[in-house]
């Protein structure tokens, strides 16, 4: 058997060698220094299924910034690396990309798993790391720029909804790590304070393909609806499971907060119709920034891909960094981490900016309803951004210990 870290490894210098030669077609001239971007996210394992796509929405944005004349009249070069969805290899990539490499600013990571086993790393190095993806917040540091979504705008409007459709008894299934765990804490506390009630939790390794057990428990709780923060190929088995035992969105709804447009592409939207996500962008949204956005993601990989929030996140994240490497007239880290604070750039979602006091990102929030050709129907949106405040009020004043265990200071 080929072993997965060495096949993630080819690949991530593969296409950094065809990038480069790509960008070496133009008629540009840049001046001789490149500027070196780091890449980071699992090009194999379970998570893969979702990062592969953000990695390209990546090289997309820097492909576009190059064709337009690079940065400070320089050419951007990735640097792509593997995490091969093994969190102490995201940590080693990341110390190569800063030590070995050399790069002015990392883009990647999409579990809290991967993150805290980076955010060390950075925060030794002083560097900056650009995160797309929603997470679970109790966390803000000057080494990473959020440009997913915080707990206030993504998960408590979800259960809020939720619980405004008079779906009041939540059955909370995770994959086994920090944002799971944690997400349901913050699920919890809020079901206590709006009038909710618990009726299980359960949580499985990620990678995880037999959900018969929970399928079974899932069904003698009887909930209104299924909170799911599964991650990764985990929701492929249980949504095909799920249907496999008869169960539709009209007898128990879910709702997910790591299902987008692409995990539909490979779990099938047959298996999914009727259930809900909840995210700040979806694919379906009306933008002329969002219609451009798609034409031109299809037209560099092909008609039968799709978008989704953190393919955006990504790709928003490299225009958000170029605007402050404008901004402060450098590359160096330590200015373009001071320039990045109150910098906003007009995304396919709308208007996003990096907040000076936390450095997440304003979103508008919005929750979905699959469709069976695999996008959403928008059924409820905040109407307008939401600022980010990644320490809510029902646990901030509690600090996480260990993945899903937080004590009162």
């Amino acid at each position: 058997m080929v072993n997965s870290r060495i096949v993630g490894r080819m690949a991530g210098v593969i296409l950094t060698v065809m990038f480069v030669l790509s960008l070496g077609m133009g008629n540009i001239a840049f001046s001789a220094e490149p500027i070196k971007v780091g890449v980071l996210h699992s090009l194999s394992g379970t998570m893969s299924i979702s990062e592969v796509a953000v990695k390209d929405a990546t090289l997309m944005a820097i492909e576009e910034i190059n064709a337009e004349g690079g940065l400070l009249g320089r050419r951007i070069v990735p640097i792509i690396e593997d995490g091969a969805s093994d969190w102490p290899t995201f940590a080693e990539k990341a110390k190569k990309l800063i030590w070995k490499d050399k790069v002015d600013v990392v883009f990647g990571c999409w579990t809290s798993a991967s993150r805290k086993a980076v955010l060390p790393v950075f925060e030794k190095a002083d560097h900056l790391l650009f995160y797309p993806v929603q997470y679970e917040g109790l966390e803000a540091s000057k080494n990473i720029v959020y440009t997913g979504a915080a707990p206030n705008q993504q998960i408590m409007p979800a259960v809020t909804w939720l619980l405004k459709q008079n779906k009041k008894k939540m059955f909370l299934l995770g994959s086994d790590y920090v944002f799971p765990r944690t997400a349901n804490l913050i699920i919890k506390a809020q079901l206590k304070a709006e009038g909710g009630t618990l009726v299980g939790e359960e949580y499985t390794p990620l990678g995880h393909t037999e959900y018969s057990t929970v399928i079974n428990k899932i069904k003698a709780a009887k909930p209104d609806v299924v909170f799911n923060t599964l991650n990764g190929d985990s929701n492929v088995a249980f949504f095909k499971q799920l249907r496999a035992a008869g169960i539709s969105a009209e007898d128990i709804p879910t709702m997910s907060v790591s299902i987008a447009e692409d995990e539909i592409r490979a779990i099938g939207a047959d298996n999914l119709v009727g259930h809900y996500a909840a995210w700040n962008y979806f694919m379906s949204m009306k933008t002329p920034e969002n219609e451009t956005f798609v034409k031109n993601y299809k037209a560099r990989y092909g008609a039968n891909r799709v978008t989704d929030d953190p393919i955006e996140a990504g790709y928003f994240g490299v225009y958000l960094w170029a605007e402050a490497v404008k901004k402060a007239g450098t590359t160096d880290v330590a200015k373009v981490r001071e320039a990045v604070k109150g910098i906003s750039y007009k995304a396919p979602e709308g208007l996003v900016t990096v907040s000076k006091i936390n450095n997440h990102t304003s979103k508008l929030v919005q929750i979905g309803k699959v469709r069976s050709d695999g996008q959403f129907d928008i059924v409820w949106t905040s109407g307008k951004v939401v600022e980010p405040d990644p320490f809510p009020a029902l646990v901030s004043k509690k600090k996480v210990l260990a993945p899903g265990k937080i004590v009162d200071e």
